[in-house]
């Protein structure tokens, strides 16, 4: 009888996130070609596999995504490995409409794995964020953003199922560690002193403008402590510390 009732008990325990991703075939490819892989990423960096936080910047221009991490213990975060987009579409600048065909610009973090996703596996963002629905239309900002596999894109960044796999697994050990919440931050562009001032000759919108001066003041911080603060979005909806 005991023995029963601990075997139903055990039914009635959550599955472990990893373990849960594991139950899908692609998860699982990716696991046995990518592990391997990624584990001497980090071996090259000196930096430990076990419990590391997740960070990934996006830039637009360069077409790169970059992966960071912060080890167990370590107060800051350091760069483990980039990853060229496959494809883009629309121009620099935020998202503000749905099919707009813009790649969005602003902070998020990641809401949704997909397993079984029609572009391999992908990683969704929390767009439309709460400064996109302030500054966006407020009727139909757009939604379902993803990195994703595939070479194909209407707003969103694909890497190619290859290079997916490997930030697919980034993402779910990350998460397996218990970091809740991976920011995922979009950029025009690298944005040096010299490239913002670039990007406000090129496109003459103030609005946008004042945007990238926003996005500026996040980039500027990491990029000098190579720390994550806390971001409010205010009733105007700026980014602020």
């Amino acid at each position: 009888m005991k023995l029963s009732l601990l075997l139903f008990m055990a039914t009635l325990l959550p599955v472990p996130f990893k373990e849960s991703q594991l139950q899908f075939p692609r998860v699982r490819t990716a696991y046995d070609e990518k592990e391997r892989v990624i584990k001497q990423y980090f071996a090259d960096k000196k930096i430990s596999f076990t419990g590391f936080q997740l960070f990934i910047r996006a830039f637009k221009r360069e077409r790169t995504v970059e992966v960071w991490v912060r080890e167990k213990g370590k107060a800051t975060f350091a760069l483990l490995h980039a990853y060229p987009f496959c494809a883009s579409s629309g121009t620099l600048g935020p998202k503000r409409k749905e099919g707009d065909l813009q790649i969005p610009e602003g902070l998020y973090t990641i809401e949704h794995f997909n397993p079984s996703s029609n572009f391999y596996l992908s990683l969704g963002i929390d767009y439309p964020n709460a400064s996109d629905k302030i500054l966006g239309d407020r009727q139909h900002p757009g939604s379902a953003i993803y990195i994703h596999g595939n070479c194909v894109t209407v707003g969103c960044i694909p890497l190619t199922d290859d290079k997916i796999k490997e930030l697919y697994v980034l993402a779910v050990e990350a998460r397996q560690a218990g970091q809740e919440k991976i920011p995922v931050h979009i950029f025009p562009t690298k944005l040096s002193d010299a490239s913002l001032q670039g990007l406000k000759q090129e496109f003459d919108n103030a609005a946008t403008q004042s945007f990238w001066d926003n996005l500026k003041v996040i980039y500027d911080d990491f990029e000098k402590t190579k720390k994550l603060k806390t971001v409010h979005i205010t009733a105007a909806g700026r980014y602020s510390f």
